[in-house]
């Protein structure tokens, strides 16, 4: 069986007063014509990325509105992640794809964890490319089946896009943030476009008072009286955290008190991560007005909206991805 991932209790009702009564009111209307729907939402990983950000609450407000939601995520080891994000990297544009034998490892793991994929859904939607071939050895398990991709695929690599297509073709539908994001080759396939959105009552966006946010800056060694610049991001070559150095080095020319934070998140499906992140340490080059932390430092939603608040500019320099939620 796969790994169900435990959600907390979220209430539509809660958002009018950010959504307004006219919306919550059309929601919850279209929802009552889908009441008692079997939905799951299947994804690489429940941490430390846009999409574990978005189901966690889409997942309990579309319980709320009566559809009965699950979420569970793969089964993966460490090759299987090498694997998917040279894929990932690739489908950004990267000109290294997969091997054939990679390839292998990728339709292994896929095929497994279609085995062990329950049935009975009305509606399965698979997010980004890890899971993306589990369609295509057991589709009589779902009724529907959707692709939700959450990312740039205007420019891919030629040859993976070409493996990837097909797949895609395959689902009764796919969801995309921009529609420069739609590959060719998808035609006959329904095709959606639907940005990412935040959850404005999570912790990392509800209102944070000054006092709060220099506290908590302060425990993490900033100075609070002088400027700081900010970025919040996975350590990843796409988010170009050693750029945001390099510009951080040209202000600190113009701007001598400059301090600069990175923030990231290390995320299970991403095994470059450590990697990019000692990249990005070793560019900083032991400057101690730049502080590089990561969840493991205790940083978490509350941490990113102290920083995020007390920050004096806050970069998003990501080269792929057209929305970023940690803006």
């Amino acid at each position: 069986m796969l790994q169900p991932i435990s959600v907390g209790h979220k209430s539509l009702a809660d958002y009018t007063h950010v959504a307004g009564k006219p919306l919550v009111a059309e929601i919850q209307e279209l929802a009552s014509e889908l009441e008692g729907l079997k939905v799951l939402h299947l994804s690489a990983t429940a941490f430390g990325g846009g999409v574990s950000e978005i189901l966690y609450t889409l997942v309990p407000l579309m319980r709320d509105v009566g559809i009965e939601t699950e979420w569970q995520v793969m089964l993966g080891r460490e090759e299987f992640y090498n694997v998917t994000k040279v894929m990932h990297n690739a489908l950004q544009g990267n000109p290294q794809g997969p091997t054939p034998e990679q390839w292998q490892v990728f339709d292994k793991y896929n095929e497994m964890n279609a085995r062990e994929l329950s049935d009975g859904w009305d509606v399965i939607i698979i997010h980004d490319p890890q899971p993306a071939a589990i369609l295509q050895h057991v589709p009589e398990k779902g009724k529907r089946w959707i692709w939700r991709c959450h990312i740039d695929l205007s420019t891919p690599n030629p040859a993976v896009i070409e493996r990837m297509v097909p797949l895609v073709h395959a689902y009764d539908g796919a969801v995309f943030h921009l529609p420069d994001y739609v590959p060719d080759g998808l035609d006959g396939t329904p095709i959606h476009i639907c940005p990412p959105a935040i959850d404005p009552l999570s912790p990392k966006n509800m209102a944070f008072s000054p006092e709060d946010a220099a506290y908590v800056c302060d425990q993490f060694g900033l100075d609070n009286d002088r400027p700081l610049m900010c970025q919040v991001s996975r350590f990843d070559p796409w988010k170009d955290p050693i750029g945001v150095i390099d510009a951080y080095r040209a202000v600190k020319e113009e701007v001598p008190d400059v301090q600069l934070a990175l923030i990231g998140s290390m995320a299970t499906d991403d095994p470059e991560g450590w990697d990019f992140f000692n990249q990005t340490m070793a560019h900083a080059e032991g400057d101690p007005d730049v502080h590089i932390l990561n969840n493991l430092n205790s940083v978490g939603a509350i941490e990113v909206n102290a920083f995020q608040s007390q920050a004096d500019v806050v970069i998003q320099k990501s080269t792929r991805e057209g929305f970023g939620l940690t803006v």
